[in-house]
């Protein structure tokens, strides 16, 4: 189908929220349930230019060159032109849902998608080139990919960190009590966060396998049993980082968008979605994406954040630095303490 565009005004004032909220959005039709986001962008008009002749009038002039793949519920990969709605192409490959999936950072247009037919697909948008990787350990479990490590939920509240280099498994994380169904990895790849049917995120550090902080989902929806003493809490579907790795924005079971800081327990800001399944951060911030059961894509006005020289510092450092390589340099604990992200003053 055709991509249809509308925009609307939504606004939800939670408790723990002040002032005024104006969530604006924009709707693209997938027409088939959207399981998975991401987006990507070209790494310049030059970068434009090496794409084969077919594509190049297959798709045109790209404004900005910002892409957005969605995985579906038939095992298609479709990718939209983000500001036109238009669709680029179709990707077709996998038998079943496309679980997740992730561009390169560096501008290149390659793109892993995982399926649950087990399987792994890297796909190169310029050259026309695929490559399958499926691994013993895969079987029907929820993925989540970058391009530094591979990260795979095994029986269901096992999470397995593997080398993208040379595809050994690296470390076990185990805290969650039910299914983890969604990860993502902080820009600068110092933190990983985690969600779970549970009801809870977990904030680890990958290079320790230490827990570092938990979220709970306390349900927002008003049509909740006041009658019980005990907080009803809400299963979570997706979560993943904002472009400057400070916030945390998730999709749960009560209905809810939640935009969360790493420095508070509680939900900043919420607003209402209906059949939300998963959620994405522009790279560049300005954009939130929500995919949802109705086969619709919706896009959110979110907040550009201008960090801390502090933070764009720590931030700088840790994309070269492991944990163990800050804790060895000759600074002061409280210094370490704050780049490895276990205070942030």
């Amino acid at each position: 189908r055709a991509p249809s565009y509308r925009t609307k005004s939504q606004c939800y004032k939670s408790a723990e929220v002040t002032g005024k909220c104006n969530l604006k959005e924009k709707i693209l039709d997938c027409g088939q349930i959207v399981w998975s986001l991401a987006f990507g962008s070209s790494s310049s008009p030059a970068g434009w230019k090496l794409w084969p002749r077919s594509r190049q009038q297959a798709s045109g002039s790209l404004r900005s060159w910002q892409l957005l793949a969605t995985g579906l519920s038939d095992g298609h990969v479709k990718i939209w032109e983000v500001h036109t709605g238009r669709m680029l192409f179709n990707l077709s490959g996998h038998q079943d849902v496309v679980r997740d999936l992730s561009f390169a950072t560096n501008g290149s247009l390659t793109l892993v998608t995982a399926s649950r037919d087990k399987t792994l697909r890297i796909w190169d948008l310029k050259k026309d080139v695929i490559l399958l990787w499926s691994p013993d350990l895969i079987c029907t479990v929820e993925q989540k990919l970058c391009f530094k490590y591979i990260l795979f939920a095994k029986e269901k509240i096992e999470v397995l960190l593997w080398s993208m280099r040379s595809y050994t498994l690296i470390r076990k994380l185990e805290g969650h009590q039910n299914s983890v169904v969604s990860c993502d990895f902080s820009p600068d790849s110092a933190l990983l966060i985690t969600a779970s049917y549970d009801t809870t995120m977990i904030l680890w550090d990958p290079y320790t396998g230490e827990k570092l902080r938990q979220f709970l989902h306390i349900s927002l929806s008003r049509d909740l049993d006041y009658s019980s003493p005990e907080p009803q809490l809400s299963a979570l579907r997706s979560v993943c980082f904002s472009p400057e790795g400070l916030y945390l924005a998730s999709l749960a079971d009560d209905r809810f968008l939640r935009i969360w800081s790493l420095e508070h327990e509680e939900p900043l800001s919420a607003a209402p979605v209906t059949n939300g399944l998963c959620c994405t951060f522009f790279p560049h911030g300005g954009i939130l994406a929500t995919g949802n059961r109705d086969g619709q894509v919706q896009f959110w006005t979110s907040p550009q954040v201008l960090s801390s020289l502090r933070h764009l510092c720590r931030k700088a450092l840790r994309c070269f630095l492991t944990t163990y390589q800050v804790l060895a340099l000759p600074i002061p604990g409280k210094m370490k303490d704050f780049l490895t992200y276990r205070t942030n003053y």
